[in-house]
């Protein structure tokens, strides 16, 4: 199993679309940590140090993914529009898995 996980993650990296969803899923994460893990323990329970971690980490991972968008638009010629939308998913919460539902995932052949 764990081979069959590590196969398919290295199928994805190895593409410029798969390493986005890649980082998308994870800036993804790491957005909802901080939103509803990190927060909560600063602002109700008086723990800053997870804000400092999972923020750090989702600032580097929120960069990678406007990084690797910027680079699929112009390997794939994408439209302004498409790079934007993309780009300002991952500004709202759950945001980065629509785009990779929507935008990002290969379409089924009709």
């Amino acid at each position: 199993m764990f081979h069959a996980f590590a196969s398919t993650l290295m199928n994805l990296l190895t593409t410029t679309i798969g390493r986005l969803r890649v980082i998308g899923f994870l800036e993804g994460v790491s957005f909802l940590l901080l939103l509803g893990v990190a927060m909560p323990l600063k602002y109700f329970w008086g723990a800053p140090e997870a804000v400092r971690v999972v923020g750090m980490a989702h600032g580097v991972l929120f960069l990678a993914y406007l990084a690797v968008t910027l680079q699929a638009m112009l390997e794939h010629g994408w439209t302004w529009t498409r790079g934007a939308l993309v780009a300002l998913a991952s500004l709202v919460p759950f945001g980065t898995f629509y785009a990779d539902v929507k935008w990002l995932r290969p379409q089924p052949a009709v």
